[in-house]
């Protein structure tokens, strides 16, 4: 998965926590719990595709034999888990897509 804050013309997903005003977030939806309920579920698609990257990637290196003598650090495989530690947190990056309107969603009880 590729740097998200390499395109300078997006706006950076901070990697700490940001303060933020509750006006923006009740915005599209009128509701600031069904925005929660948005990101939320936003961010765990998100966690659950970075979590089947890194075990894809991390797969390569696993070894058949579970004898803890034979187990060896492997500095690829330190590398892709400090790149994968490094990224934004996915619950900035769905705040982020939901401020920036880049999340489809829909209600079922407001569409009835």
């Amino acid at each position: 998965m590729s740097n998200i804050n390499n395109n300078p013309t997006k706006p950076a997903i901070a990697n700490s926590t940001v303060t933020r005003d509750l006006r923006e977030l009740d915005v599209e939806t009128g509701n600031i719990y069904e925005s929660l309920v948005i990101m939320s579920k936003r961010a765990n698609q998100i966690s659950n595709n970075v979590k089947e990257e890194l075990h894809a990637k991390l797969s390569e290196f696993a070894s058949s034999n579970d004898n803890l003598e034979e187990i060896f650090e492997n500095r690829e495989q330190i590398e892709i888990s400090k790149h994968y530690e490094r990224m934004p947190k996915p619950s900035l990056v769905a705040v982020q897509e939901f401020l920036d309107g880049k999340i489809y969603y829909r209600n079922p009880i407001k569409e009835a």
